[in-house]
């Protein structure tokens, strides 16, 4: 069971928390409030009631607290009793926690009104109890009790946390310069606070530059697997051993939160005061969050010629499962798969074991287990550590067939000893079995196989000696494994793989928590830690970049050009057919023609062919063209029966589009557009042909707009509408 904690934030309000220092775009408070939003969101994520959180306004205008009527705990507010914080919770303490105008507020009497907060919350129970104060120490201090809430702190076990605005900080390397004689005593006060009852003491600026850092996540490991590995058959055999023992995960993928599926209720116009834990299914309680759950709802529909609209629903209890096999449903009945069905019983037995320099290492399949003996049983415990021993010693890895429970597909696992100084085990990763593996054939990387099995060292498509040597002193030069130096001055990794994040993961995160505080803000810049391994050091590639240079020489790289598009003249020669038959000649009409008449029942090859033609295509034989297709167009609709015309109509509409598109000429295409939706949806080709504009839209033959061609006229979102039928 996860355990339960209570904390308490000070944060100081006060007139002095206004200013701007140390080329600071943002006021003291607002640079305060992100450690405390992101704790406060962090908890809020977790949605468990057993966190609960309290806010306390240091230096407030006003005066609310359980000890208001003594002048000691004035200007003192309790902004959020502790318990369980909520989105609108969030929402109502970026509206309280703003610079005051009063500059008086003692930080000790904050404290004594946190510890009587946790007390009549916490109790005797057994809560991890924290105080975190945030403040500059600008305003007058009560020291006479310090030695009484020393003592309090210590009985309560509550951990205390002291961030302080410019506090001098030798550790990170700051100090505060001109620093006020008032600000230094205080600071000093607090320190010697902290000192005393073992509590944390430090500056701000550490504190917000930490927050780029991503915090691991403990988790409280639950067993997969409880029950018995045995080498041999104890129902046969005495002899045979037999261990209790507990699987555990190692490693578990951590994946990125998930979408809920909410819509905004009726009368509610602003969808981002959003995520209260939402009661019953339904929407927010009387402050709302303006959202309500989706309910889904299935319909099931097979061919039926005799149902209304060729189709007939059916209920759930009415169908049968299917089976996937390759993609045919094969459909198994419920007694035929109790026939079937394999009858297994928990447990993991040893089937074999192979010597560790024979095994693949690329045949595991799943993430990694520990297996471990039962807890509180010696006999297991020595009996398992026996087995590690052994495997360790002969340098063995054990093969085992795991079913986890009753009834479930048996899976070959391999067991790998682990022996540390305090902890043995046994590593636990799935295997496959034979059917699972596919064997792939690739041709050889050294060498190249001709036809006739000739076999050959040297080819264009072989690395020399040289360029090998070139690429293998780069791949030295770039090597990250000892390109920095630790604190002792020895060679280190670049990115070790526990300051290595996922990217995806945690800016979600951090977006999330900032819209939860901010939702009408642009989301943050991302964390530099975040994007500091996406590419190698500056310096290592400039350092790299003479034997980069030996690479692309002994290579003889070379830039290939950017594909040229546009006009035809641009364009590259089509590619021969290697039985030298010139298809697009043998469908275009008579070069010898000397008329340019595009014949329509050949015209689609007749447009490319006379578009393609070897001379220079003027302007006006383009567009004398496009209008030759446009009435060849109309005619196919107009004497189509039916819709048998639309598909090759629509195929020259295609074609003229895309010829039009590529020699830069949208007004051609662009105006038999406007004319051939006038045309269809005013009935002049031949009655009601709005099916025919239906198809063009479906297939979105868009005028061609700015984004595809400068010269248009049309925007997208312009060529997007114009396919409206109004």
């Amino acid at each position: 069971m996860a355990g339960k904690e209570a904390t308490v934030y000070i944060v100081d309000v006060g007139r002095t928390m206004g200013e701007r220092k140390y080329g600071r775009t943002q006021t003291n408070l607002d640079w305060a409030l992100e450690y405390v939003w992101d704790k406060i969101t962090t908890t809020v994520a977790t949605g468990r009631k057993t966190f609960n959180v309290g806010v306390l306004g240091l230096r407030t205008d006003e005066t609310k607290n359980a000890m208001q009527d003594d002048e000691d705990y004035e200007h003192i507010t309790v902004f959020q009793e502790l318990g369980q914080m909520l989105m609108p919770d969030v929402r109502r303490l970026r509206n309280d926690l703003v610079v005051n105008k009063t500059s008086t507020g003692d930080a000790i009497s904050a404290l004594v009104i946190a510890i009587q907060m946790i007390a009549e919350k916490c109790k005797k129970l057994q809560y991890f109890r924290k105080i975190i104060l945030i403040t500059d120490a600008r305003a007058p201090m009560q020291t006479e009790d310090l030695s009484q809430i020393t003592k309090k702190l210590k009985e309560d076990n509550i951990e205390l946390v002291i961030l302080g605005v410019d506090f001098d900080d030798a550790d990170y390397g700051f100090k505060e310069e001109s620093k006020p004689g008032e600000k230094e005593e205080h600071e000093e006060i607090l320190r010697t606070l902290c000192a005393d009852c073992g509590g944390v003491f430090g500056t701000l600026a550490q504190a917000v530059d930490e927050l780029q850092i991503p915090r691991t996540k403990s988790v409280k490991p639950t067993p997969t697997f409880k029950g018995l590995l045995t080498l041999g058959n104890p129902e046969m055999f005495e002899d045979s051993l037999t261990i209790d023992v507990e699987r555990y995960a190692k490693t578990m993928k951590a994946s990125p939160p998930s979408a809920s599926s909410f819509a905004v209720r009726d009368g509610v116009s602003d969808a981002t005061q959003s995520t209260a834990t939402l009661s019953n299914g339904e929407g927010g309680g009387q402050d709302g969050d303006g959202l309500s759950n989706i309910q889904r709802t299935f319909t099931y529909q097979v061919d039926d010629e005799d149902a209304p609209g060729g189709k007939r629903d059916l209920q759930r209890d009415e169908l049968s499962k299917g089976y996937e096999y390759g993609r045919t449903a094969v459909h198994i009945s419920e007694s035929d798969q109790n026939v079937v069905r394999f009858e297994t019983q928990p447990g993991l037995d040893i089937i074999g074991f192979v010597e560790k320099k024979k095994y693949q290492r690329y045949l595991e399949m799943s993430r990694a287990n520990v297996l471990v003996s039962q807890k509180h049983n010696d006999k297991a415990s020595m009996a398992l550590s026996s087995l590690i021993h052994a495997l360790y010693e002969l340098d063995t890895y054990a093969i085992g067939r795991l079913v986890s429970k009753e009834n479930r597909d048996p899976k070959i696992v391999m067991l790998a000893p682990n022996i540390e100084r305090e902890f043995e085990c046994l590593y636990e990763i799935e295997l496959p079995f034979a059917e699972d593996i596919r064997s792939y054939k690739f041709p050889p990387l050294d060498r190249v196989l001709t036809v006739s099995g000739k076999e050959l060292k040297v080819h264009r498509n072989l690395p020399n000696d040289e360029l090998q040597d070139a690429m293998s002193a780069y791949v030295d030069s770039m090597d990250l494994s000892t390109f920095v130096k630790d604190d002792e001055g020895e060679d280190a990794e670049y990115a070790p793989m526990d300051e290595t994040y996922n990217p995806t993961l945690h800016r979600l995160q951090q977006v999330i928590k900032h819209r939860a505080v901010f939702p009408g803000a642009e989301p943050p810049p991302v964390f530099d830690i975040l994007t500091k391994y996406s590419k190698p050091p500056d310096e290592l590639v400039e350092q790299s970049q003479p034997v980069l240079d030996r690479v692309i020489k002994a290579g003889d790289v070379k830039k290939v050009p950017p594909k040229a598009r546009g006009r035809r003249w641009s364009r590259k020669e089509a590619p021969k057919p290697l039985s030298d038959l010139d298809v697009a000649a043998l469908l275009a009409q008579d070069p010898k023609r000397r008329t340019k008449r595009i014949d329509p029942q050949n015209a689609i090859p007749e447009f490319i062919q006379l578009l393609a033609s070897d001379d220079t295509v003027k302007l006006e034989d383009m567009h004398d063209a496009c209008k030759q297709l446009k009435f060849i167009i109309f005619d196919w609709i107009k004497h189509s029966m039916g819709n048998t015309g639309y598909g090759r109509a629509l195929e020259g509409i295609r074609v003229m589009r895309e010829q039009m598109n590529d020699y830069e000429e949208p007004a051609p295409f662009n105006d038999f557009l406007k004319e051939l939706k006038k045309k269809v949806l005013g009935g002049e080709l031949g009655g009601d042909r709005q099916e025919m504009w239906y198809r063009v839209r479906v297939n979105k033959m868009y005028p061609i707009f700015k984004e595809e061609c400068s010269t248009s006229e049309y925007t997208e979102e312009e060529a997007k509408n114009f396919l409206r039928p109004t």
